[in-house]
């Protein structure tokens, strides 16, 4: 598990080991991880996404407490992951970092409650998997446009994104910052302590 630029997130680099029949490789050990984030993966809800290239998910957060903990992989194809600090007062408030994921290099991200996620499928097929903390709660998650020009996002040149509607419509990080739905740093670090001391 190596630490991003942003705080509370990490990428996992796991050793594959190909032979004639194939690879293997863990994606996931719980003693690493919970080296790492200071806790273990709570483990509520599994995802499963299939992509067509140029797909744009994202950006998707969620209210905190109890927000959503994502560990994201890409299991075919490859994808472009990329992670928001959208904590108003983080020191890295507004910043994004962005971590190919795909099925040669079989990495894996994670990315802490209160943080911002997105991806853009870069082949036909991409399929993603992601470990919840949380069930997914309508009234409780809210959505950031992954093409607002303040964040900056750099999206990779020659693919059109494909965007549904509700992300399409989604707010700008400042809209969102004025209807106050994004989470304060101070409210995400308390939450990140209340995990540790659960452990």
């Amino acid at each position: 598990m190596r630490q991003l630029s942003i705080s509370g997130a990490w990428v996992h680099e796991p050793k594959v080991f190909p032979d004639s029949r194939g690879s293997f490789h863990e994606w996931f050990k719980g003693p690493d991880f919970a080296e790492a984030a200071g806790h273990g993966l709570q483990l509520a809800q599994a995802n499963y996404s299939i992509s067509s290239r140029g797909t744009l998910r994202g950006i998707h957060f969620a209210d905190v407490p109890p927000s959503q903990a994502k560990y994201v992989k890409c299991v075919r194809g490859a994808v472009l992951d990329v992670i928001v600090d959208i904590r108003v007062g983080s020191p890295t408030y507004k910043q994004w970092e962005a971590v190919r994921l795909d099925d040669v290099d079989h990495h894996s991200v994670y990315l802490s409650e209160g943080l911002g996620h997105a991806f853009m499928a870069l082949t036909d097929d991409a399929t993603v998997v992601y470990l919840c903390s949380e069930g997914y709660a309508p009234g409780r998650e809210h959505g950031i446009n992954p093409l607002d020009p303040e964040l900056g996002i750099e999206w990779p040149e020659g693919i059109a994104p494909l965007l549904s509607d509700k992300d399409a419509a989604a707010p700008t990080l400042a809209e969102a910052e004025e209807q106050g739905l994004l989470p304060t740093h101070e409210a995400c670090q308390a939450y990140y302590a209340e995990l540790r001391a659960r452990d």
